[in-house]
C-alpha cells in the first residue's frame, strides 16, 4: 500500500506529462491510500478545469463518473481527518523550521501519512516535497 496526496491523484485523471507513469504505477499497487481531504481537493481540480474551459461539460462529467466508479470499486482508500490529525497539524506548525513554507492542507496530508504509519508520500507538490523530511517522511514522485 502506498500513500498519495492530491497532486498525484490528480495526475491519474488529468492528462499531464506524468499521467501515463502515474497511472501505470498506481494501477500496479495493491492499495492506494490518501487523506479524505484529497476527495474534495480532487473534485476541485476537476471543477477548475471545467471553469477554466480546459474541459467541456461532458469531459468533466466523464472524469467525475470514472472517479466515483474507482472509488466505489475500492481503488482509493481514504484515511479520515479526525481530531488526532487536526491536533497533529496544529502541533506540527509549532515546531516546523521558520523558513519552511507549508500550506495547511499540505500539512494535513503529511500528518495523515505519518498517522497512518507510512514512511513515504507520493507527491508532485514541491511544498510537500520540501516539508516531508520535517515529518520524517520521504517523498516519491512518479515520472
Amino acid at each position: 500500500m502506498i500513500f498519495c496526496d492530491t497532486s498525484t491523484l490528480a495526475k491519474y485523471y488529468v492528462p499531464e506529462a506524468e499521467t501515463d507513469a502515474v497511472q501505470s504505477h498506481l494501477d500496479g499497487e495493491d492499495q492506494v491510500m490518501a487523506s479524505e481531504l484529497a476527495r474534495v481537493e480532487l473534485m476541485a481540480v476537476f471543477h477548475r478545469r471545467l471553469r477554466e474551459r480546459k474541459w467541456k461539460k461532458n469531459e468533466f462529467q466523464a472524469v467525475v463518473r470514472q472517479f466515483f466508479k474507482d472509488e466505489t470499486a475500492g481503488f482509493w482508500h481514504w484515511a479520515p481527518i479526525d481530531d488526532d490529525i487536526i491536533e497533529g497539524a496544529v502541533k506540527a506548525f509549532s515546531s516546523l523550521p521558520d523558513l519552511l513554507f507549508l500550506r495547511s492542507s499540505d500539512c494535513l496530508h503529511l500528518v495523515t501519512a505519518v498517522h497512518a504509519n507510512f514512511d513515504e508520500i507520493f507527491t508532485h507538490d514541491r511544498h510537500q516535497q520540501n516539508a516531508a523530511p520535517a515529518f520524517g517522511l520521504n517523498f516519491v514522485n512518479v515520472k
